[in-house]
């Protein structure tokens, strides 16, 4: 999945403000686990204390191979926690010692520099889902989680089980912890929608804490976890688990609330089907688009969507061609920062309060300002994917800063033709974007 720092660092990742985004705090962002370190000041670590049977390495070891993008310079040293007390201990020993762990799970959300971290990389590879019985509602399946576990993976089990609330989320890659800090969707579902509570070491008690999901912030792909306030982030924690809810609907979804999911499975907005051909449905779409990771199809070598569809003011988006798809957002969603720039002052525009927002797809943007599928840059092995123009592709060899210059190369050609700044989505270790 799962969050977004310029320093050293980082799914599925942050930014206060979607004109200029800032790096996102070290235990905070989503590297496609619980959540990542980064800082713009470079140090040298202290060693990490093996503890309770995690795996420690002071050899550098190559980050590319824990990231989808394949990218990514070595680690300082690492520790690959497969339990909750290991992963907990891992943490606290970094802080303690006053580094910034980088925490990376199914590192589907990161982009890492070249020249790699020169502190801790944690591997975030717990596991466990456990089935709650007291105090749950009558057709509730609530479940608890440990943030190292596959996403997809929790998903195909509710499936098999017939539980329903998450069915249209198939396919994302990533681990369970980083699901929350950026609040991932699809196909008309979000966690939000069935999250319970996360499970948080604080940062600043170094105590394990349980959240209610209301005391997050989530809105579209964002939370406090993830937010910045100046410099330091809204909430300054680590996930080690989430719990959920699901339905027990005998087999049958939840409705169907996206118009082009509810076109390829032949029925109306608002009807069900069975949650297995929901999620048969879902994954073909997405392996369509190149969406679905594949080791042997350079193609899907990516963090999923790059950028964030922007959220502008009403205003705003009728200056903008007809044809450019737009949908209504909540009230609850402005979090997401409007991002057109003034065209004589080229400062940030922010809408007049309450004033009405609507959310604009990236995807056509960048089509329409002339960066379509497929598209390279002179030299470059970095590409936008042949099947899906939001997800920026490592074509065999491609370094991170490949990817970055493609990124950029994008965001200025949007921003020429209509004004709007696309933020990324992924954590940067690092990188400059």
């Amino acid at each position: 999945m799962t969050d977004r720092p310029r320093g050293r660092h980082a799914r599925p990742d942050t930014q206060v403000d979607a004109a200029s985004p800032r790096p996102v705090h070290p235990s905070t962002a989503s590297a496609g686990a619980s959540g990542v370190s980064g800082a713009t000041e470079s140090h040298t670590s202290a060693p990490v204390a093996a503890s309770g049977g995690a795996r420690v390495s002071q050899k550098p070891t190559p980050i590319a191979a824990y990231t989808t993008f394949r990218v990514g310079g070595p680690a300082a040293s690492t520790v690959v926690a497969t339990t909750r007390d290991q992963l907990v201990d891992a943490v606290r020993n970094t802080w303690r010692a006053h580094d910034e762990p980088l925490l990376i799970g199914g590192g589907s959300n990161s982009l890492v520099s070249d020249d790699g971290f020169d502190g801790t990389l944690i591997r975030v590879a717990t596991s466990g889902i456990e089935r709650v019985s007291a105090d749950v509602p009558e057709g509730i399946v609530r479940l608890r989680v440990e943030a190292g576990e596959s996403w997809d993976g929790l998903v195909a089990h509710a499936v098999e089980q017939g539980w329903a609330g998450i069915e249209a989320l198939s396919g994302i890659p990533g681990s369970c912890g980083a699901a929350p800090i950026q609040n991932i969707g699809a196909y008309g579902q979000e966690l939000e929608s069935v999250l319970v509570a996360v499970d948080l070491l604080d940062r600043g008690t170094l105590e394990v804490t349980r959240v209610p999901a209301a005391e997050l912030g989530l809105g579209y792909r964002t939370s406090t976890l993830k937010r910045h306030s100046g410099d330091e982030p809204e909430r300054d924690a680590v996930v080690l688990g989430i719990e959920i809810d699901l339905r027990d609907n005998g087999g049958q979804s939840e409705p169907i609330a996206y118009a082009q999911l509810a076109f390829s499975l032949g029925v109306e907005l608002g009807e069900r089907l069975s949650v297995a051909q929901v999620r048969k449905t879902v994954l073909a779409l997405r392996t369509s688009k190149g969406m679905v990771w594949d080791a042997s199809d350079p193609d899907t070598w990516s963090a999923g969507s790059f950028f964030t569809n922007p959220v502008v003011a009403e205003s705003f988006a009728r200056t903008l061609p007809e044809r450019a798809p737009r949908w209504p957002v909540d009230s609850d969603d402005d979090a997401v920062t409007v991002i057109p720039l003034d065209e004589f002052t080229g400062q940030i525009q922010r809408p007049a309060p309450r004033e009405a927002q609507v959310k604009l797809s990236a995807a056509w943007l960048i089509e329409n300002a002339g960066v379509h599928r497929g598209f390279q840059l002179p030299g470059s092995h970095a590409a936008i994917s042949s099947k899906h123009t939001l997800a920026l592709t490592n074509r065999g060899g491609a370094s991170a800063d490949e990817i970055a210059e493609l990124a950029r190369y994008v965001q200025s050609r949007v921003q020429s033709e209509f004004g709007v700044i696309l933020q990324p989505e992924p954590v940067l270790v690092g990188v400059e974007i």
